[in-house]
């Protein structure tokens, strides 16, 4: 007869080995590479045309602010930064700012805004199950199995054409049960560029409030796109419609502060009484996952958003890396006609037309690293090597 002694016999030593996440050995292989000409187009952070990656002046100034005028470093609260989460409200919502409906809490960066998310909506509904476009952000499917709830995968994007398979998109949400989940990205869609246009946004909509479906938006590049408000139509359209709505936001990107992680979960219900509760929750669930999240950088950001200057600066500086991105996809598209759909797309991340084998061959024959699906940052590169890694791709196309 097995003693309890002998049922929890099983230790750490047990545990299998863990599957390396690849965007990291990506990292770890471009780090390792001496070659001075190497290009890394792999890791997804902006950078500008001398290829690094600053801290903004805007946030200099609003971090030096911050050092001169910060009594303490007592505890928030779960909630974190709320004047943070107040200052937001008007950039994400728009016309939904003032709707007592929608509540917002500030999160570390936008994984923790999509781990909250889908831990509300597994409390709500363990069986619901989660519809998401396939490819999709690499982080997206073990956040979501993390909460053990269910996916269900269909084709997004049709790399030979560069172009969104709408139809299927369409066909995926129309055949989902009441309650099931839509995993929509903003905009910048990571890892393809391909947005829903407006008109496609409208069709996505109407179909998540017929079928009684739950959007989580997840929305990280806000502004670098089209401009901060064009970038956050798909949001606030199906906050015009759906009574219930999750939105998982990040700053890092929008203010360049990537290792501080600053996000933000929102969540809307049919009532301010019902999205209390809900909250209500979302405090619990966040209370027992990080207790309270990270200050600095959101102080940062509320700082900045706090004073017209400042945030008149701020999208001063936002419009720049916007014009950077669009500038070099404008490039790259303009070389190849092969290559043209990239002109088309938004953000930092594009798939270019190869194969894994030639992905690793320019890896190894010119030192170039992207993921082996051919995602590659557009801005991951230097002014100077934009045309060494064109005439790269062509050759490499044309081989």
């Amino acid at each position: 007869m097995l003693t309890r002694t002998d049922e929890m016999a099983r230790s750490l030593a047990d545990l299998q080995p863990v599957a390396s996440d690849s965007l990291l050995q990506l990292i770890a292989l471009c780090n390792a590479d001496p070659r001075p000409e190497k290009i890394d187009v792999g890791v997804g952070v902006f950078r500008d045309g001398q290829g690094n990656t600053p801290i903004l002046k805007v946030m200099k100034e609003a971090e030096r602010r911050l050092l001169e005028t910060q009594e303490t470093k007592a505890y928030l609260g779960s909630a974190g930064d709320k004047r943070f989460a107040e200052l937001l409200r008007p950039v994400l919502l728009g016309e939904h700012a003032d709707d007592d409906r929608i509540a917002g809490v500030q999160t570390p960066g936008g994984c923790g805004a999509l781990r909250l998310g889908f831990e509300l909506i597994a409390n709500a509904n363990p069986k619901a199950r989660v519809l998401v476009g396939t490819p999709t952000w690499p982080n997206h499917p073990p956040i979501i199995r993390g909460v053990d709830l269910e996916i269900v995968e269909y084709p997004y994007y049709e790399r030979g054409q560069g172009s969104i398979r709408f139809d299927a998109m369409a066909d995926a949400l129309s055949r989902a049960e009441p309650g099931d989940v839509a995993l929509l990205h903003g905009c910048c869609h990571n890892p393809t560029g391909a947005d829903l246009d407006e008109d496609q946004w409208r069709r996505v909509v109407a179909i998540v409030a017929e079928r009684g479906l739950i959007p989580l938006i997840d929305i990280a590049y806000q502004g670098f796109g089209r401009g901060l408000d064009e970038d956050a139509f798909g949001v606030r359209l199906m906050l015009s419609t759906c009574d219930e709505v999750i939105v998982a936001q990040s700053c890092d990107k929008n203010f360049s502060v990537y290792r501080d992680r600053v996000g933000s979960l929102w969540v809307k219900t049919a009532s301010a009484d019902t999205t209390a509760t809900a909250m209500g929750h979302v405090f619990q669930l966040a209370r027992e996952m990080w207790s309270m999240p990270p200050d600095h950088g959101a102080a940062a950001v509320r700082i900045i958003l706090d004073d017209s200057g400042l945030r008149e600066r701020w999208l001063v500086e936002l419009a720049a890396m916007r014009d950077r991105i669009n500038s070099v996809r404008t490039k790259i598209a303009a070389a190849d006609p092969r290559l043209a759909f990239i002109g088309r797309q938004f953000g930092m991340f594009s798939m270019l037309p190869l194969s894994t084998g030639q992905v690793l061959k320019l890896r190894e024959d010119k030192a170039i690293y992207m993921a082996d699906s051919g995602r590659f940052n557009v801005v991951g590169m230097s002014d100077d090597q934009v045309d060494t890694f064109i005439a790269a791709v062509v050759e490499a196309m044309n081989g």
